[in-house]
C-alpha cells in the first residue's frame, strides 16, 4: 500500500515518523499525457467527497448525443488535486491491519446523501459502531483542576441531555421553532438573531440554571463540534447541529460520534473515484496546487504552482472555505465571497488517535476541563494486536501541535485517564496548507452574512464544499450535497436544452 506524505505516526521504536499509509493515495500521480491540449468539458479541482461526487457524476452521467437519443455519454472530466491522495479533510490511514481516521469519520443512516452512496456501493454492511460498553471500565471519567469524577455512561447521558437542552431551549420546544427546516437557507428571524450570538453568550444567559458538571461537559461537547473556543463559537450553527441529530442528545451521538466504515473512510472515497475513472471520461492530476483560474475568454484556465495550464468549458471549485483565497481569481471574485474567506471557519481541531495497551478503556469516555489541550476522548475500536483505540480531541483552545513534542502529547492523553501508549497517529489540519483547519464551523455572523454569497457562481466557475451547504455542513453527507449540486448546474450549463426541460 502506497503511502501518503500527509499524517505522522509514532512508536517509541520508529520515533516521530511522516507520511502513513493510505488506500486513497493514488499512483500514477496522473494519467494525463504531457503533451495534451485536449479542452475538457469540465475541471474539478478538489478531491474531496465534493470533489470526488461531482467528477463522479460528470463522468457517468453527461449528456445525451443528439444523433443517438438512445445513448448517453458522460463528460470529459479533468480532476485536480494538490494532495498526493483523495479524500480531502476525510481520509484514513491503514497500519497494522486497522484503519485510523485522520479526518471526517461518523457516517449514519439518517444522512440521506451518504446513505445514497452507501448503498450504491453496497457497503451497508461495512459500518461498526465505535463504542463498546460490554465490558472493561465501562465509566465515563469527567476531570476539572480539582479531582476526576466517575459516572456510569446512563449517569453521562442523562447530565449531557440535560445540559444540552437547557442551552438550547431558546423557545419552549428545544430550538424546533427557531430551525423547523434545517436543510434550508430561508433562515427564521429568531435564527438569524441567533447567528449574531456566541454559545459563550448563551452560556451566560442561562449559567445558573447548569450545574457544575452540566457545564463542564457542555462546554465539551460544543467545543468537540466546533473546534473553536467558545467566544468564537456561533450558537445558531450548534442548533443546526442540534436541529439535524432530530434536537436531541441521543441523535447527536448516533448522527456525529457512532458509526463508521471499519475499513475507514478511505475504503469508500476509492468507489467514487474508481467508478469515475472506469468510464473513461476522467482524466486526473494529483500533486498539482492551483495557482490561478482564469474565466476571461471562451474557455476557463486552470494554472498549477508548476506551470501547467488546462483548459475547460466550466470550472468547479471544490477548495475549502479557508484556502480560497490562496487562488488567483481572474475577474477577482466578488467582494462578499472574498470577505467570507478572508473571515474563513473557527475549527483548529487537534485530534489524536493513541493505540493503548489498557484493554479495559475500550468502554471509556471522558472529558478533561478547563485546560488539557485535549478534553474529550472515548474508547474507539479494538485493535488486531488486542489493544484499544483512543481517538482525542482538542481544538483552538489550548490548541498544541502534537508532532512539536511527542511527551507532551502523551501528558495531554495522560491528562484524560490513564494509559499505557503504544502508537500515536495524527495529521496537523492547522498547519496544513490546503485546508487551514478541520471541519467547517463558523463564527457568529458568517452565515447570516455570507452563506449566499459562499454558494454563489462567479461566470463560468462553480463553487462547491460542505463548507457552504444547506444540510449537513461541514459533514461527508454535505459534501456529497454539494458535488451533487455542483455537477448538475455544470451538466445543464452544457447541455441546456436536453437538461433543463427535465428539471
Amino acid at each position: 500500500m502506497a503511502s501518503s506524505r500527509d499524517g505522522y505516526s509514532w512508536t517509541e521504536k520508529q520515533g516521530l515518523k511522516s507520511g502513513v499509509p493510505c488506500i486513497g493515495t493514488i499512483q500514477p500521480p496522473t494519467n494525463l499525457d504531457r503533451a495534451s491540449t485536449e479542452v475538457f468539458d469540465v475541471i474539478v479541482v478538489g478531491a474531496g467527497y465534493c470533489g470526488l461526487t461531482a467528477a463522479r457524476d460528470l463522468t457517468t452521467s453527461g449528456i445525451l448525443v443528439a444523433d443517438n437519443p438512445g445513448s448517453r455519454l458522460g463528460l470529459r472530466t479533468l480532476l485536480i488535486e494538490a494532495r498526493d491522495r483523495i479524500g480531502g479533510r476525510s481520509w484514513s490511514s491503514d497500519i497494522d491491519g486497522y484503519s485510523f481516521e485522520l479526518g471526517g469519520t461518523w457516517i449514519f443512516w439518517g444522512q440521506a446523501n451518504v446513505w445514497r452512496e452507501i448503498l450504491r456501493y453496497q457497503m451497508q454492511d461495512e459500518l461498526v459502531s465505535s463504542y463498546d460498553f460490554s465490558k472493561g471500565l465501562n465509566k465515563y471519567i469527567l476531570v476539572n483542576t480539582e479531582r476526576a469524577q466517575h459516572f456510569t455512561h446512563e449517569e453521562e447521558d442523562e447530565m449531557m441531555e440535560s445540559g444540552l437542552r437547557k442551552l438550547v431551549n431558546v423557545d419552549g420546544e428545544y430550538g424546533k421553532r427557531v430551525i423547523p427546516f434545517p436543510h434550508t437557507a430561508a433562515f427564521t428571524a429568531e435564527a438569524l438573531r441567533y447567528d449574531k450570538m456566541s454559545v459563550a453568550d448563551r452560556l451566560s444567559e442561562i449559567k445558573d440554571s447548569l450545574t457544575p458538571n452540566e457545564l463542564s461537559g457542555v462546554e465539551a461537547f460544543v467545543l468537540l463540534c466546533s473546534g473553536g473556543t467558545l467566544e468564537t463559537t456561533s450558537f445558531f450553527e450548534f442548533l443546526h447541529w442540534w436541529a439535524l441529530s432530530d434536537y436531541s442528545y441521543q441523535g447527536c451521538i448516533d448522527y456525529l460520534v457512532k458509526y463508521k466504515f471499519r475499513g475507514g473512510q478511505s475504503s469508500f472515497a476509492i468507489r467514487f473515484f474508481r467508478e469515475a475513472l472506469a468510464s473513461g471520461n476522467l482524466s486526473y492530476a494529483f500533486n498539482s496546487p492551483v495557482a490561478e483560474i482564469d474565466d476571461t475568454k471562451d474557455f476557463v484556465t486552470v494554472s498549477t504552482r508548476d506551470g501547467k495550464q488546462y483548459r475547460a468549458k466550466r470550472v468547479i471549485s471544490a477548495i475549502p472555505l479557508q484556502v480560497m483565497n490562496n487562488v488567483v481569481f481572474n475577474p477577482p471574485l466578488p467582494s462578499g465571497k472574498r470577505t467570507a474567506a478572508s473571515i474563513g471557519h473557527v475549527n483548529q481541531c487537534v485530534k489524536v488517535h493513541a493505540e493503548v495497551r489498557n484493554k479495559d478503556l475500550r468502554s471509556y469516555t471522558g472529558i478533561a476541563r478547563p485546560e488539557n489541550g485535549l478534553f474529550y476522548a472515548f474508547g474507539d475500536g479494538t485493535t488486531p494486536a488486542g489493544n484499544t483505540h483512543i481517538v482525542a480531541f482538542g481544538g483552538q483552545n489550548g490548541h498544541f501541535d502534537p508532532e512539536d513534542n511527542i511527551g507532551t502529547t502523551a501528558r495531554k492523553l495522560q491528562g484524560l485517564v490513564p494509559m499505557d501508549i503504544e502508537r500515536l497517529v495524527f495529521h496537523n489540519w492547522s498547519k496544513d496548507e490546503f485546508a487551514k483547519g478541520a471541519w467547517f464551523f463558523s463564527q457568529p455572523g458568517l452565515l447570516s452574512n455570507h452563506l449566499g454569497d459562499m454558494r454563489a457562481r462567479h461566470g463560468k466557475v462553480i463553487f462547491g464544499s460542505s463548507d457552504w451547504a444547506l444540510g449537513w455542513r461541514s459533514f461527508i453527507d454535505g459534501a456529497i450535497e454539494e458535488g451533487t449540486r455542483a455537477a448538475l448546474t455544470a451538466r445543464t450549463d452544457l447541455a441546456p436544452s436536453q437538461l433543463k426541460g427535465k428539471l
